[in-house]
């Protein structure tokens, strides 16, 4: 069942990342250009900079992307995307077999529903009130590092909180009740995820002529994107996952009513 369920979570997790896909080319490709617009701008007085200076012409044409604009905000994005939800889908099935049985009553696709949801928190949420999207010409080189290290860091925090939270929710249940020992989970996950927060550095890259609009609508349509892939995966692999479940239900019954 596990890998039949591996597989149908790699299938959902590319499937989500094709509509995410779609919904970036109509949604978030208007904010891309915008953002792209700026920094071409920004790139052509520093050539023009450059060569009032003496520089050569040629120093900023040997900066650019071996790869065209065209083909990332194409080919690369499709690619990106649906690498991205198939590793996504891969361990969204393994982390719901590991629960599917220690749920309680609930069947495959409120669990299914339910992971995604959290998986959104703890992975897309999260981050992004730290870290938030950065459209071109935002951000730093000497700096990718550092950021890429700080907003993993974020990820893993938010992830042993949430495992922190339940614990402590459940042992707290029987002298509060399920509701309020609920709200004392999570309490201590937001209160951990504040302190990692705080902890960890902040990187203000953000140019101060920087059009506000268009970095609005970035961040937006970059977090849209990410719900977009998690929504998906949770009701494609419910659906999946409850036909892989109510099939090897019904070969365990008619084994053991034939045994009988």
């Amino acid at each position: 069942m596990i890998r039949a369920l591996l597989i149908r979570g790699m299938l959902a997790g590319l499937i989500a990342g094709m509509v995410a896909t779609v919904f970036a080319w109509f949604v978030g490709e208007p904010a891309i250009r915008d953002a792209i617009s700026y920094e071409d701008g920004h790139d052509q007085a520093g050539a023009a900079h450059s060569h009032v200076a003496g520089a050569s012409p040629h120093v900023h044409e040997a900066a650019e992307s071996a790869v065209s604009r065209g083909v990332q905000e194409t080919l690369g994005l499709s690619v990106a995307l649906a690498l991205f939800g198939i590793a996504i889908g891969g361990i969204f099935a393994l982390v719901f077999a590991g629960l599917h049985g220690r749920a309680g009553r609930l069947t495959a696709r409120p669990i299914s529903a339910l992971l995604a949801g959290a998986g959104f928190v703890l992975v897309g949420l999260v981050p992004f009130m730290k870290y938030p999207a950065n459209p071109p010409a935002v951000g730093h080189e000497d700096t990718i590092g550092s950021r890429t290290v700080s907003y993993l860091a974020l990820i893993t925090v938010s992830i042993i909180a949430v495992v922190i939270a339940t614990q402590t929710a459940r042992r707290l249940t029987a002298r509060l009740g399920s509701w309020n020992a609920t709200l004392a989970g999570g309490g201590v996950f937001l209160l951990l995820v504040a302190i990692a927060s705080v902890a960890l550095p902040g990187f203000h890259e953000v140019p101060a002529d920087y059009p506000a609009t268009v970095l609005w609508r970035f961040r937006l349509a970059s977090l849209a994107t990410t719900a977009i892939i998690w929504t998906v995966l949770g009701l494609v692999f419910g659906a999946l996952a409850a036909r892989v479940i109510g099939t090897s239900g019904a070969h365990s019954a008619m084994a053991t009513s034939e045994a009988r």
